[in-house]
Parts: C-alpha cells; structure tokens; sequence
C-alpha cells in the first residue's frame, strides 16, 4: 500500500508538472479517496467471489442429491423389473412344462388307443381271413371229394 501511495506520488507530480496550484493536501485527498474506493472495489469483489462460491457449492450439492436420489430410484425400478421379469419367466416355465406334459400325456393315450385299435382290426382281419380260408380249404376238399 505504501509503495502505491508513493508511486500514486510520483505520477500526480509529474502528471502536474508540480505547477504553483500544486496542493500535497489535495493530492493526498485524492489518493485517499483512489485508495478507499479501490479498497470498497476489492471487498465488494471478495464478497461477490464468496456468494458466487457459495452458490455454486449448494448448487453442486443440489445436484449431487438429485443425480444420487436418481440413481437410487433407477437402482429399484430396475431391480423391481427384475423380478417381475424373474416371476414371469418362472410363471411361463412353470406353465410351459405344464403344457408339455399334458400334450405328451394325451399323445401316449391317443397311440396308445391307435395301436390298440390297429392291433384289434388286425387280429380281426386276420381272424376273418383265416376263416375265410378254412371255408374255401373246406369247400375245395368237398368239390374234390
């Protein structure tokens, strides 16, 4: 500060051409008045610069929260989906298998019946062949008799 009053000095006096109106009062008075009004300039700056940083952390802090409660309710609907989708695909599992038995099931009756209905038409036909070449056995030993 002092160095600057006597550079501020120095200037003024030759700035003035140290002229016979020349007043070290008032040159004293205006680097007073220089002074002050820079010191004003500089707290009032200072003050600005903490309200900005002030802001700027509850700023920075609002948005920590917002982005952290986000994640977090992200987190649970995802996890939720998860397991909804887990007991949907349990569900269908569960179903499907279901399904799958109750088609084999009715597939084994069905050639079960099948085979037993093929297997009864053919002993019948077979039957009714056999009678019918006994018949013609018989009539062909009786023609020859």
């Amino acid at each position: 500060m002092k160095k600057m009053l006597f550079v501020s000095s120095i200037v003024a006096l030759v700035v003035s051409g140290a002229s016979a109106d020349f007043s070290f009062g008032d040159m004293f008075k205006d680097m007073k008045e220089a002074a002050i009004s820079m010191s004003k300039d500089a707290k009032d700056s200072v003050v600005a610069m903490k309200d900005g940083a002030v802001e700027t952390s509850k700023s920075a802090e609002r948005t920590v929260t917002s982005v952290s409660k986000d994640a977090k309710d992200s987190a649970v609907k995802v996890s939720d989906d998860l397991k909804t989708a887990e007991v949907s695909t349990s569900k269908d599992s569960r179903d499907s298998l279901v399904e799958i038995a109750e088609d084999t099931k009715d597939s084994i009756t069905n050639t079960t019946k099948d085979l037993k209905d093929s297997t009864t038409i053919a002993s019948k036909d077979m039957k009714d062949s056999a009678v019918a070449v006994s018949h013609d056995v018989a009539d062909a030993t009786k023609d020859s008799i």
